[in-house]
């Protein structure tokens, strides 16, 4: 399968004939319509309104950030990387009239303070979601992930089942496929210190260069106006705010490798609960073999749906289609 190189983000050696082109027979929302502001969906928060919702959990792997909106039982939104909470601001948006939607930011990205020697690395943050919900006092919750948030969100489900109700999974890892060939450089650099440093600099300085073949843009959003402005600046500024953050984020990616999903089918075959899966096809980060693979691993899976020409972080641009998946599974349909 031809990859990306995840590690040219910000250096500018990934030309548009490695990326291709943008996708093409989409649902859901148009080139015009999948919505820079607040991600297509009526109602959604822009980063000012992000910001001020922002709260902050205590807990003994620190100062976890988050955002929630509505009311009901939880729905836990986990996002990837090297994104944050805001990439579920339209999903939130469309889901709060059913539930009390919370997005967490993962340790080492977004706006969470790390403890100090505090791991960042994938059964850290297990650790850290089990500490979160136990401040809030929520038992239960549905949980919606994508990309590492969807590894995160198995090994969640595999170490605690009592804590989930049901899973709705997008594009992420597996572990037939973790890492992914394509985050393997990624890793390599941040192993050396410059993967933070190297890659989001230089799309906080043009954010035009971020949307290109030569950014994150084309690899991995759908439409050419994504991410948005705001957006660039809310995933990535934190992320280099200082040498600790530089530090951390690196940390994010090493924790990524040896694959922290080795060993987990087995316990997973024996999760029963429901689970749908959402797939965008415009992916090329992660196998296309995915998706059916956990649709085989969970006994009670309720079957794949494919966004054809879709890219990794679609669920940022089709909320809508996130949140009519996620009712139908809460319904049982």
């Amino acid at each position: 399968m031809n990859r990306r190189t995840f590690i040219h983000l910000g250096l500018g050696a990934v030309g548009a004939s490695l990326l291709g082109g943008c996708a093409v027979g989409l649902t859901g929302a148009s080139a015009g319509g999948g919505g820079a502001a607040g991600a297509g969906a009526k109602g959604a928060w822009d980063a000012a309104a992000f910001h001020a919702a922002r709260r902050f959990v205590p807990t003994s792997f620190g100062e976890i950030a988050y955002v929630e909106r509505g009311s009901g039982p939880v729905a836990l939104l986990l996002h990837g990387f090297p994104l944050n909470g805001f990439q579920w601001r339209g999903v939130m948006a469309e889901l709060a009239p059913h539930r009390r939607c919370i997005a967490p930011d993962w340790l080492g990205l977004g706006y969470t303070r790390v403890a100090e020697g505090q791991s960042v690395a994938p059964d850290a943050q297990v650790g850290m979601l089990i500490a979160f919900l136990d401040k809030l006092g929520i038992d239960q919750v549905d949980v919606i992930a994508n990309d590492s948030g969807g590894q995160a969100a198995q090994l969640l489900v595999a170490a605690h089942p009592e804590r989930v109700r049901s899973l709705l999974l997008t594009n992420c890892d597996t572990e037939i496929d973790s890492p992914p060939p394509a985050v393997l450089p990624v890793i390599e650099a941040a192993r050396r210190g410059r993967f933070a440093l190297d890659t989001f600099p230089p799309q906080l300085a043009d954010h035009e260069f971020a949307r290109s073949d030569k950014g994150i843009g084309v690899l991995c959003f759908t439409y050419p106006q994504h991410p948005s402005d705001e957006a660039i600046e809310t995933y990535f500024r934190p992320l280099v705010e200082s040498p600790q953050r530089v530090r951390l984020t690196d940390a994010y990616a090493i924790g990524l490798d040896p694959n922290p999903l080795a060993g987990v089918a087995a316990t997973l075959k024996q999760r029963d609960l429901p689970v749908r899966i959402l797939w965008g096809t415009g992916d090329t980060i992660f196998t296309p073999a995915a998706p059916e693979y956990l649709d085989k691993l969970f006994p009670n899976s309720r079957g794949v749906r494919k966004i054809e020409g879709a890219k990794l972080f679609f669920p940022e641009e089709f909320p809508q289609e996130i949140a009519a998946e996620a009712l139908k599974l809460w319904s049982g349909a």
